[in-house]
């Protein structure tokens, strides 16, 4: 299905911004930071808390958020500390029910699963796209975020096909024949897949000779591309402006569908939210109320300040 919707306003600064400044790093050194393996929890050691580690000192008992920990500015290791713009989002929830909260990152393909059993964690945040399939597990929170997904390729290698606005798009057309690596069960995944294979979309790749390669992270697809082992990378846009930015020789620029006659090419286009074991109602009822308290400025602001862009 192409995605037709305009760019919310948020996202239109955002990229204005971001396209300008991360977009196009051909000559920036790379600074990435040393981060425990996946699997590491930033406040306990076992990934199956014991009962009393799950009780908060705060007096009720904690938050288990799962989430993947490779997908800045949304959540990103600071040394051995997660951070990111959904851990701002979750602290402020525990503040607002009083209870701890803990997080632990994991493959990002097993968030939905086990919030699902909501035994081991009882919500997952990490820049989780909405779809049907995975509402039919969990509970999601009110959207916060509209983002599109993106094209990482090395400087020079692509020319952008056009313009919207301020930003520069590549069309799916012209990822005919090239391998594509992808972050595992994201949503770039799921639209790269989809176009290859055109069981779920339009198929714009499908018999082009186009390939995809399936990565644990964005960055070790983007390592991919500098091995030769792939063309480009398909991620969200926020996350690959990031990688751009602290990786150098590379550019990338927005994936938009080619339109119809007399129709504008169009982004791909999608939306994040946070999501709950079912049945959880207080704690999603918490999760909206902060959501609604930041609002666009305030999550915008959350992207600012984790992009390092204050």
């Amino acid at each position: 299905m192409k995605a037709m919707k305009k760019f919310s306003a948020l996202l239109l600064a955002l990229t204005m911004v971001f396209a300008l400044a991360a977009c196009s790093n051909q000559g920036s050194t790379p600074t990435p930071t040393a981060a425990p393996s996946a699997g590491a929890e930033s406040t306990a050691p076992s990934a199956e808390p014991s009962e009393e580690a799950t009780e908060s000192a705060q007096g009720g008992a904690a938050i288990s958020v799962y989430t993947n920990a490779y997908f800045a500015p949304f959540e990103y290791y600071d040394g051995t500390e997660i951070v990111g713009v959904d851990v701002d989002v979750m602290n402020k929830v525990g503040e607002k029910l009083n209870r701890e909260v803990t997080y632990t990152n994991v493959e990002f393909g097993t968030i939905i699963d086990t919030v699902s059993a909501g035994k081991l964690a009882d919500v997952g945040a990490a820049g989780i796209t909405i779809t049907e399939s995975r509402q039919q597990q969990v509970d999601f929170s009110d959207p916060y975020f509209t983002s599109v997904q993106y094209v990482i390729y090395p400087a020079g290698s692509m020319t952008p096909d056009g313009t919207d606005g301020d930003v520069s798009y590549i069309l799916w057309d012209t990822l005919a024949g090239k391998k594509i690596g992808v972050q595992a069960d994201t949503t770039g995944d799921i639209y790269v897949g989809g176009e290859i294979s055109g069981e779920d979309f339009d198929g714009v790749l499908k018999d082009t000779g186009a390939e995809e390669v399936r990565y644990d992270s964005a960055q070790l697809a983007v390592d991919a591309v500098g091995a030769g082992q792939v063309d480009v990378v398909v991620i969200d846009q926020l996350p690959a402006s990031f990688i751009v930015d602290k990786n150098s020789g590379y550019e990338c620029a927005a994936l938009y569908y080619a339109g119809g006659e007399g129709e504008a090419a169009s982004p791909t286009e999608e939306q994040y939210a946070i999501c709950v074991t079912k049945g959880q109602d207080e704690l999603l009822a918490a999760i909206n109320e902060v959501l609604a308290e930041l609002g666009e400025d305030g999550i915008n602001d959350l992207v600012m300040k984790h992009m390092g862009l204050e």
